[in-house]
């Protein structure tokens, strides 16, 4: 599994803004790496920011 499907995966299970370093925990990846992903799934307006440094699917 792609790691941009992983890190859509985590938002869909989770019911509150999530913060790239409680994504990287939960699939076992650096937090750098999340963070490129989700400034990928923003571009794609897949993923907002409700609050600074939190992120959650729209």
């Amino acid at each position: 599994m792609a790691t941009k499907e992983k890190v859509l995966n985590v938002f869909k299970s989770s019911a509150k803004p999530l913060r790239p370093g409680e994504i990287a925990e939960q699939i076992g990846i650096e937090s750098k790496e999340v963070s490129k992903v989700i400034k990928e799934l923003r571009e794609e307006g897949k993923v907002y920011s409700p609050k600074r440094c939190y992120y959650a699917l729209k």
